[in-house]
């Protein structure tokens, strides 16, 4: 399994791209959020990723940092489609609100030879709390990080050798995460900035965190792997 960050970075960064990632098993990818726009088409292009080979994308939430890059999958993958050059289907992993809020804007701004495969060839996978799926041959569970904002859902993924691999979306873990979490070698974690840089950007007021809060998880629950994302931009 591999592990390629696409970008680190919060809604309001223009110097690097939105807070996105994918894993891949050889030429097959799941794509977890895809930023704010059509950057990503070239995001992946650059980490040399075929749109093509993408068949299961996680969205996170409603935040615009996270969703409309999907608006933009949904229109190229679309057209492949009616071009001959996608095979199978498109699974887009969410909760019913984000799912119903996704396929009307892309109604509302992809044309319709597009849009019919929505619920066809394209297909929206809805995911509650605890709901389990087998994505890239490894079993995935989600479950609801119980936002103070937006509803949105993070994952753990048993990926081979028995290792277990977690993503707690863009807020701080919550304690109530603690059976989907604990036991996981790998963790990716918001960090907002530096501690000594709060006043600056001020995490707290949007309820995010520092490096030292996101460590000092790591090491409470023994996760040896820390990854950090959804940073400021230092400009």
């Amino acid at each position: 399994m591999k592990l390629t960050i696409l970008g680190t970075g919060n809604a309001a960064v223009s110097e690097c791209y939105n807070t996105c990632f994918a894993l891949s098993d050889k030429n097959r990818h799941f794509l977890i959020d895809a930023g704010g726009g059509n950057r990503i088409l070239k995001v992946l292009k650059d980490t040399k990723i075929d749109i093509n080979d993408i068949h299961d994308i996680f969205v996170t939430h409603e935040h615009v940092d996270h969703v409309l890059g999907v608006i933009w999958l949904i229109r190229i993958i679309g057209q492949h489609m009616n071009q001959g050059k996608y095979d199978g289907i498109l699974r887009i992993y969410c909760h019913a609100e984000l799912a119903e809020k996704i396929q009307a804007i892309a109604n509302m701004t992809i044309q319709q030879k597009v849009c019919k495969h929505m619920n066809n060839r394209i297909q929206f996978e809805i995911v509650e709390n605890g709901s389990k799926r087998t994505i890239l041959n490894c079993p995935v569970t989600f479950f609801d990080i119980h936002s103070t904002k937006a509803k949105q859902f993070g994952f753990t993924m048993e990926i081979s050798d028995n290792k277990k691999f977690t993503c707690v979306g863009d807020e701080p873990y919550n304690e109530e995460n603690e059976p989907y979490v604990k036991g996981s070698d790998w963790l990716l974690h918001e960090a907002f900035c530096l501690f000594s840089e709060a006043d600056k950007f001020k995490p707290y007021e949007k309820h995010h965190s520092t490096v030292k809060e996101a460590c000092q998880l790591a090491e409470a629950l023994g996760i040896p792997n820390l990854l950090l994302y959804h940073t400021e931009e230092h400009i």
